[in-house]
């Protein structure tokens, strides 16, 4: 039988995010507070760094290193800033969320799986030390691919190694600027899981823009179970 043209695509890849549905975000955030506080001319308190990380997480749109660079430094300073912070930002084993690697077993078995990532290439030593690249079919780290979300040309390069539509793909991440509306714009249906750098309190604005919200990854099957339902 032929799929109608208005029915929504069966999902054959799902794309991941690393830091928020993989691991804590909570490491990055930690490392760009360490660097914060060795580059500026004064002592940054923790509780206003967190104000201030808070408040950019919360309007989902812009850098958390700019705001951070401006609010803390300088403008100017927030490539010095970024790349002190990527200096100290590494996974250990504790940052795996626990209920990434039961799901990503129950996915591999019906799912191609790949990872679209704002990463340094070197966070593929994490992933293999914790055992989440047997699972993953397509890389797209964008140290590697030379494009961050949102910018399509990541998308579609997991897209291209894949084999696979836009309409046939599901991206899962926790930011609304570089993971919804960087899969929307090529055609890419979301799923917005809200812990890492999501906002600590979505509004009803927020919570309609992607496709599904889940809350943990052991809601994702089920999201895509309904979504496979909806091409049937």
């Amino acid at each position: 039988m032929n799929e109608s043209d208005d029915a929504p695509a069966p999902v054959e890849l799902v794309l991941l995010d690393v830091g928020g549905p993989i691991y804590d975000d909570a490491v990055y955030r930690d490392a760009l507070l360490r660097a914060t506080r060795e580059l500026a001319e004064h002592e940054v308190d923790g509780t206003e760094f967190l104000r201030v990380y808070d408040a950019q997480r919360q309007r989902q749109r812009g850098s958390l290193r700019t705001a951070v660079a401006e609010h803390f430094l300088t403008a100017g300073r927030r490539k010095e800033l970024s790349d002190l912070a990527e200096s100290h930002w590494e996974y250990p084993s504790e940052a795996l969320h626990p209920d990434v690697l039961p799901v990503l077993r129950e996915l591999s078995a019906r799912y191609r799986l790949a990872v679209v990532a704002n990463q340094r290439s070197l966070v593929t030593e994490a992933l293999r030390r914790d055992g989440i690249d047997e699972h993953i079919d397509v890389w797209a780290i964008s140290e590697v691919v030379g494009a961050e979300k949102p910018d399509p040309a990541i998308f579609r390069h997991a897209l291209y190694e894949a084999g696979v539509t836009a309409e046939r793909a599901v991206h899962v991440g926790n930011r609304l600027d570089t993971d919804v509306r960087g899969a929307a714009a090529v055609g890419v249906r979301s799923v917005w899981i809200t812990r890492g750098e999501a906002p600590p309190e979505p509004t009803a604005e927020q919570l309609a823009e992607p496709d599904a919200v889940i809350g943990s990854l052991t809601e994702l099957p089920t999201v895509l179970h309904r979504f496979q339902g909806e091409a049937a």
